[in-house]
């Protein structure tokens, strides 16, 4: 389902009659200075914005392995085991292999801290995080618990987004032409003139990825009877802003 709203603002500027060209700025400015210099009407500049809402068709999800041992060796050794368990478990829950990605790899010594006492180091811990594309949502849930039955112990967070941001981008482009056209419309009749010409476009803002949505485990990797998590994705909004100066007559 998709939902669009547009909003525009508008500001008129009166132009001469007739402008006499300057060599050295038109050969700065190129076309669009060249077309400005011609002006023979009324310039109108709109500002507007498109915006689309609608539900996302993938989710991102970074989960992994924390593990500690008494070297860095028996650190990571454990967590490779319990990695390739995971990333076995994501492939087998429908994750392609193109889709899963190492996004950190670490390992770090743990100090325990008494007062008045010099910290003392007691060990390693390895940190292993995947993100993980889920291409069909119907399947986030159950990704979620395949990667934390086969040993995952880090679910930080997941996002959705578009598959295809492009054409969420263009309906909002479209959105945002129509808003600007029906503006210049309008205060075109309304000083009984009409739109005569495009001057220049110029587009900003644009998509902005969602933010993460953190995810707490709520069950035990031997809890293996639980159903899967619920998961809510609901609606990603895209918007972007152009400016359009259009010539009346």
């Amino acid at each position: 389902m998709q939902m669009i709203k547009a909003a525009a603002a508008a500001t008129m500027m009166a132009a001469m009659a007739a402008v006499t060209p300057v060599a050295a700025q038109e050969r700065h400015e190129g076309h669009q200075g060249h077309a400005m210099n011609h002006v023979e009407g009324t310039l109108l500049s709109v500002s507007a914005e498109g915006r689309v809402e609608s539900a996302p068709d993938m989710a991102t999800i970074s989960l992994g392995v924390v593990t500690e041992g008494r070297t860095a060796a028996e650190a990571m050794a454990e967590n490779s085991r319990r990695m390739t368990g995971l990333t076995q478990a994501l492939r087998r829950a429908g994750v392609a292999e193109r889709d899963i990605q190492t996004s950190n790899l670490s390992v770090n010594p743990v100090y325990v801290y008494a007062e008045n006492q010099a910290p003392r180091m007691t060990g390693y811990q390895a940190n292993n995080t995947v993100t993980a594309r889920v291409r069909n949502l119907d399947n986030t849930g159950r990704v979620i618990d395949a990667a934390v039955a086969a040993g995952g112990n880090s679910v930080n967070g997941i996002s959705f987004s578009h598959a295809d941001p492009d054409a969420q981008l263009n309906a909002a482009r479209r959105d945002a032409a129509r808003a600007a056209r029906e503006r210049a419309d309008l205060y075109a009749q309304a000083f009984g003139l009409r739109v005569y010409r495009v001057i220049s476009i110029n587009e900003g803002g644009g998509y902005t990825p969602p933010t993460p949505m953190p995810y707490m485990m709520g069950r035990m990797a031997a809890d293996v009877a639980a159903p899967p998590p619920p998961v809510a994705p609901g609606e990603i909004s895209t918007s972007l802003s152009i400016n359009v100066v259009y010539e009346l007559r």
